[in-house]
């Protein structure tokens, strides 16, 4: 019988209370809280701090503190990722982002999301699904990627957007719901 840990990481109806979630969203917080706590001119430390956290991410990538994820090992970041202050990865499932990816301030990544039925929900079940960013995107301020999302490379998202669908390659889309605008 699969553990609550792979049945989360599989998309499937899984308990977020269970004793390995819950130690391993304990560990994710004293971590994030301690990279939160830095000083402004602590680079190294906070290099070192997200190398233990994440499940991958390139020697430049950088978050602006404050910084808040649920578990932090289903987080892979591409080489010059930048995130403005205020970001958030609720990280249930896995989110993958590529080179050059830069975040507006208060960006939000959901991979979690919840049943429809209140009784399921009731039941404290949850589920994810994974999301892709991909290279050289940008996403601008404010915007939110809600649960299995793909965003193609090249891609800009005006600030405020949310993403409820899948974008493709090499356009400007923006808006609630975010929308094609353009193609670049």
């Amino acid at each position: 019988m699969p553990t609550e840990k792979e049945k989360m990481l599989a998309g499937e109806l899984y308990r977020a209370m269970d004793p390995e979630l819950s130690k391993d969203r304990l560990t994710a917080r004293k971590a994030i809280h301690s990279y939160n706590a830095t000083e402004p001119e602590q680079f190294a430390e906070r290099a070192a701090l997200l190398k233990s956290l994440l499940g991958s991410c390139h020697k430049t990538s950088f978050i602006e503190p404050p910084f808040r994820c649920d578990y932090g090992y289903n987080i892979h970041l591409g080489k010059a990722f930048y995130a403005n202050f205020g970001c958030v990865m609720l990280d249930v499932n896995r989110i993958e982002i590529g080179d050059y990816v830069k975040f507006g301030p208060n960006v939000q990544i959901y991979t979690a999301t919840h049943p429809i039925d209140p009784e399921e929900r009731a039941r404290f079940d949850e589920f994810a699904k994974p999301i892709k960013i991909g290279s050289k995107v940008w996403i601008g301020g404010g915007s939110i990627v809600l649960p299995g999302v793909e965003i193609g490379e090249g891609t800009t998202i005006g600030a405020g957007s949310v993403v409820t669908r899948s974008i493709p390659s090499r356009v400007v889309a923006a808006g609630n719901p975010c929308r094609v605008i353009r193609e670049i």
